[in-house]
C-alpha cells in the first residue's frame, strides 16, 4: 500500500468533484471526473487507495487550509505527547510559536496545527465516502470484493471519525449519503464510530484484501473495535473483541521491544495496524514520514533538523525503579541529567536503579543512541536551556540505515525522511487495553499476567543498550508485579505501564483523558515542570482544556443557506 506519487495526483483528480476540499465538508462540483467515469475497478481502487494514503495526515499539499506537514502529524506527537506530560515541544523559542501555545494550553480556534488536523481528518473521511458512493455503480467488481471495498471504506471513515472525536469530542458525522454535508456537531458520536468498525469486522476478510499488509482485516478491525468500545468504558464488549485478537494466534510480542521501532520491525509480528511509509519511490519523498521530520537531533547526526518532541524530565523519571518496579514517588528527585552541563564539562550517567526500556525511548548523555555513539548531551540537543537535555529515539533511525536506498531519503532539511512504519495499535497496546478491561471487570490476576508479559520482554538482559564493551549501558534493573495485587493496585500498574511500554507514540494525552485524570495529572506535572521550562510559566491546564477549540476557519465556512454557521465552538473558547 504505498502512496506512490501517480497514484497520490490521479486520486487527487477525482477528488476535485467527491471530497471536501478546502471548507473541508462540502465543495461543489468544477467539472472534473464524472461518477460514470470512476465507476469501475481501477476508478474505485484509486479512490480507495486515496483514503488510505490520509493515514499519515499528509497529502502533498503545503499550501492548502491544513498547512505544513507537521500540523497534522498522524503519529499524534503533538496532540498525545507534547500536549501532555511525556515530552516537550523541543527547539527553541520562537521555532513553531502556535506549537508552544498549544503545550502551554493556551490553544485557541485560530491555530494552525487545528486547522491542519482537522481539514486531513474530513479530507479522509470525505475519500471514504467517495468510494462508498462510487462502488455500487462499477459494474465490472463481483459482489464479494465490494462488500469488502466497502468494508474497508467503513474502517477508514471510522477511523478518522475516531481521531476527530478524542480531539474535539463534539463533532458532525459525515456518511456518503448525506445531501448537504453542512451537518451540526450536536455531540460525541461514538455509536456511528462504533458501527462502521462493527461493519468492518463483519465484512473483511482475515487476510488483507490482494496480500498488502497495509489493508484492513478482521483482525484489524476487531482490534480497533475494542479500542473503541473502551473508550466508552464497555470493559466487557471491549475485551471480548481484545480476546479474539489475543487468541488468534496471529501476533506476539517481539523479543526485542525497540524491534518495534527499526525499519526491520516494520510490518512485523507484532504490528496490527501500521501506517505504512516508503522513500526513494518516484513521490519526492512525499511518503517518507512528513508530519515527523522535525524530531530528529539538530546539532549532532542523522535527519539534521530540528530538535522538536524532547522527552520531558517527568518522563524519565518515571522510569525510576525500586527491586525492579516501578518508583511509588518517582518525581520527589529528578534522576541525575545533564541539563545546564556543557558538551565540554565531565558528566556520568546515574547509576540509580532503572527500567531498561528508557534507553530506547529517551536519548540521554552518557549513553549509547542506537549505533551513533555515546550521547554527548548539550551538542546533541538544539537548545538545552530552553526544552531540557533530552532527545527523542523512537523515530530515529540507525546510522547503518542511512541513504541504504528504501530506509531514509535527504528531504528539505536532511536525511529526516525514512520508511518507518508507524504503528496505530500494536500487540502490546492490546495486552494493555486488555488488562485494563481486566481489572474493571473483576480479573485482575489475568490483568496482571498481561502486564507481566510486558515486562518480562523487557527483562530479556540480551536485549538491553550496551556499551562499547559490551556491558550493560546502565543499570538497568525490572521485575514481575506479583499476583494478590488489589483492584486499585493492579489499575495503577496497568496505567503506569502504558505510560512506560508506549511513551513518546501518541497515546498519552489520550489515555489521561479517558481516565477522567487529565486534569489533575497535568496540573501536577505543570507545578514541577514550571521550575525547568520557564516559558510554562503562566500554564495551566483548564477544564475546557480536554478537548480542543473547533477550528474558526471550519466554523466559518460551515454556513449554511441562511448564511448561519452549523458548526458550534466547544465551550470555553
Amino acid at each position: 500500500m504505498k502512496k506512490l506519487l501517480y497514484m497520490s495526483m490521479l486520486t487527487g483528480l477525482f477528488l476535485v468533484t467527491f471530497s471536501c476540499g478546502d471548507d473541508f465538508l462540502q465543495k461543489n462540483p468544477q467539472g472534473a471526473l464524472s461518477i460514470n467515469v470512476l465507476a469501475n475497478s481501477a476508478g474505485v481502487e484509486g479512490l480507495l487507495i486515496g483514503a488510505y494514503s490520509l493515514l499519515d495526515g499528509w497529502e502533498g499539499g503545503w499550501s492548502t487550509a491544513g498547512g505544513a506537514p507537521w500540523n497534522s502529524a498522524a503519529s499524534n506527537w503533538v496532540y498525545g505527547d507534547v500536549y501532555s506530560d511525556d515530552a516537550y515541544k523541543g527547539t527553541e523559542a520562537g521555532d513553531q510559536p502556535a506549537l508552544e501555545l498549544i503545550e502551554s494550553y493556551n490553544v485557541d480556534a485560530a491555530n494552525p496545527y487545528l486547522i491542519g488536523r482537522w481539514a486531513r481528518l474530513f479530507d479522509g473521511i470525505a475519500r471514504a465516502n467517495d468510494v462508498l458512493r462510487v462502488v455500487p455503480q462499477a459494474d465490472d467488481i463481483p459482489a464479494d470484493e465490494k462488500a469488502i471495498i466497502v468494508a474497508e471504506a467503513k474502517f477508514l471513515r471510522a477511523h478518522y471519525h475516531f481521531e476527530v472525536q478524542r480531539l474535539w469530542d463534539n463533532i458532525p458525522y459525515i456518511t456518503d449519503d448525506l445531501e448537504d454535508t453542512r451537518v451540526t456537531n450536536d455531540g460525541p458520536k461514538w455509536d456511528e464510530i462504533e458501527a462502521d468498525f462493527q461493519a468492518a469486522v463483519a465484512d473483511l476478510p482475515v487476510e488483507p484484501r490482494n496480500g498488502q499488509v497495509g489493508r484492513a482485516n478482521k483482525m484489524v478491525a476487531t482490534a480497533y473495535l475494542g479500542k473503541v468500545q473502551l473508550y466508552q468504558q464497555k470493559y466487557g464488549d471491549a475485551l471480548n473483541n481484545f480476546n479474539t485478537v489475543i487468541n488468534s494466534g496471529r501476533y506476539a510480542l517481539h523479543e526485542n521491544f525497540h524491534t518495534n521501532f527499526r525499519l526491520a520491525g516494520n510490518n512485523g509480528i507484532e504490528s496490527i495496524f501500521q501506517i505504512q511509509a516508503s522513500v526513494n519511490d518516484g513521490s519526492g519523498g512525499q511518503n517518507g514520514n512528513m508530519g515527523d521530520q522535525l524530531n530528529h537531533l539538530q546539532g549532532g547526526p542523522g535527519g539534521g533538523c530540528c530538535g522538536f518532541h524532547q522527552p520531558s524530565q517527568n518522563l524519565v523519571n518515571r522510569y525510576k525503579t525500586e527491586d525492579g518496579l516501578p518508583t511509588e514517588d518517582f518525581n520527589a528527585t529528578d534522576l541525575k541529567n545533564d541539563d545546564g552541563v556543557l558538551a565540554g564539562e565531565p558528566f556520568e550517567p546515574t547509576t540509580e536503579p532503572i527500567d531498561p526500556r528508557l534507553d530506547y525511548t529517551v536519548g540521554r548523555r552518557g549513553i549509547p543512541y542506537l549505533d551513533w555513539g555515546v550521547h554527548p548531551g548539550a551538542a546533541w540537543v538544539r537548545n538545552q536551556a530552553y526544552a531540557g537535555p533530552y532527545s527523542q529515539i523512537k523515530k530515529m533511525y540507525y546510522q547503518s540505515e542511512q541513504g541504504t536506498g528504501s530506509d531514509t531519503q535527504a528531504g528539505w532539511h536532511g536525511a529526516g525522511l525514512t520508511a518507518l512504519n508507524h504503528n496505530i495499535i500494536r500487540y502490546a497496546d492490546v495486552l494493555l487495553m486488555a488488562a485494563e478491561c481486566e481489572v474493571e471487570v473483576g480479573s485482575v490476576d489475568q490483568a496482571i499476567e498481561y502486564v507481566n508479559m510486558i515486562r518480562r520482554r523487557a527483562a530479556n538482559e540480551s536485549t538491553w543498550v550496551k556499551d562499547a564493551d559490551g556491558n550493560n549501558a546502565a543499570n538497568y534493573q525490572i521485575s514481575e508485579y506479583p499476583s494478590g495485587l488489589s483492584q486499585a493496585d493492579a489499575r495503577d500498574a496497568v496505567r503506569i505501564e502504558r505510560r512506560l511500554e508506549l511513551a513518546m507514540e501518541g497515546h498519552r494525552f489520550f489515555d489521561l483523558k479517558r481516565w477522567g485524570v487529565a486534569e489533575s495529572t497535568i496540573n501536577t506535572y505543570l507545578d514541577e515542570a514550571k521550575t525547568k521550562r520557564t516559558y510554562l510559566t503562566n500554564a495551566v491546564f483548564q477544564p475546557k482544556n480536554i478537548r480542543m477549540p473547533i477550528p474558526q476557519q471550519a466554523i466559518d465556512q460551515s454556513n449554511d443557506d441562511a448564511g448561519m454557521p452549523t458548526l458550534t465552538q466547544n465551550p470555553g473558547f
